[in-house]
């Protein structure tokens, strides 16, 4: 065998590797998007089992506002809606992505205010179950803001390693494959305090 034949033999040995071991990688970090995907979905999903125990419950107090209840159980809906969409095509569309966040942040502020309007109801207040429930959905928020953290940093691990160079050009051969993936974004507005008024 003439030497350049065993050089050219040598760098595509070299570059097949190469693709091989960065494939390999950027599947692995995809399935950690995924896997933490599908923990975003999954506090999600326990926050929407509890929304109708926590409606019927608030339902019982006389004169409460209806306006209210009626945003909580529309946005819920809405959410359900969007949800039922394949988890794929929420990840790796950003447009599908921020319909879904969308969703998600306007069950969010109408369970806040649904929470805020409660406590001018003091025999709400006081009742167990409603305590009960509203203590299990203050806990789900706060795993709604961990998973949400968890997916955002296995999301940027995933783009960081997909657009350094020389990974870019092979992820741009699977384009559909390994798509960047989008960010959870703070609501619009969060930064203001919001005014709860009676």
């Amino acid at each position: 065998m003439k030497k350049g034949t065993i050089a050219i033999i040598a760098v595509v040995g070299v570059l097949a590797l190469w693709a091989v071991s960065g494939y390999n990688k950027l599947v692995g970090l995809d399935q950690a998007v995924q896997a933490q995907w599908a923990e975003v979905e999954n506090v999600y999903q326990r926050r929407a089992d509890l929304i109708p125990n926590l409606v019927e419950t608030v339902k019982g107090a006389a004169n409460f506002e209806r306006g209210t209840l009626k945003d909580v159980t529309e946005a819920r809906a809405r959410v359900g809606q969007i949800s039922g969409q394949a988890s794929e095509k929420i990840l790796n569309d950003p447009a599908a992505f921020q319909r879904f966040q969308q969703a998600q942040d306007q069950l969010s502020s109408s369970l806040s205010r649904l929470l805020a309007v409660s406590e001018a109801y003091p025999d709400l207040k006081a009742t167990a179950a409603f305590r009960d429930l509203q203590a299990q959905l203050e806990g789900s928020e706060n795993r709604v803001a961990v998973a949400r953290m968890r997916f955002n940093e296995a999301a940027q691990a995933f783009d960081s390693a997909r657009n350094r160079f020389p990974t870019v050009l092979l992820a741009g051969l699977f384009s559909n494959r390994f798509a960047d993936k989008a960010y959870f974004k703070a609501q619009p507005g969060a930064a203001t305090v919001p005014q709860v008024k009676f």
